[in-house]
């Protein structure tokens, strides 16, 4: 039931940084699920092979070069996804971290939700 709650939020943060960032364009709700469901994948799957590849750079960078490795991953979830799209790099690099900051927002809350149900 978390997870769903997770991919739901992401959705919302999706369809929110869309609204507010102009690069950033999605067909509406059910498009938006389909991107956090797509990124969550990616994120999984094709992620950490590309840390591990990049990684002699991201040690030069001291860690900024994960910035564009994210962005990469917003990339390659609108080429997969009809209904999504990001105009450039630099649009998906300030998408990512946007998106991350507002995911971590969200499920902050999720978590003290949780925290008061429990008690």
């Amino acid at each position: 039931m978390n997870t769903i709650l997770k991919v739901l939020l992401t959705a919302v943060a999706v369809v929110a940084l869309s609204k507010l960032l102009g690069g950033v364009s999605v067909d509406g709700y059910t498009t938006a699920i389909i991107v956090a469901i797509v990124l969550a994948l990616l994120n999984v799957f094709i992620k950490p092979l590309l840390v591990i590849l990049t990684l002699p750079i991201t040690i030069l960078t001291l860690g900024l070069f994960l910035l564009i490795v994210n962005a990469l991953i917003i990339l390659l979830a609108d080429k997969l996804i009809d209904g999504f799209s990001v105009t450039s790099i630099w649009t998906a690099v300030l998408f990512s971290v946007l998106l991350s900051l507002l995911e971590s927002l969200l499920h902050s809350l999720l978590k003290d939700d949780n925290k008061r149900i429990n008690m």
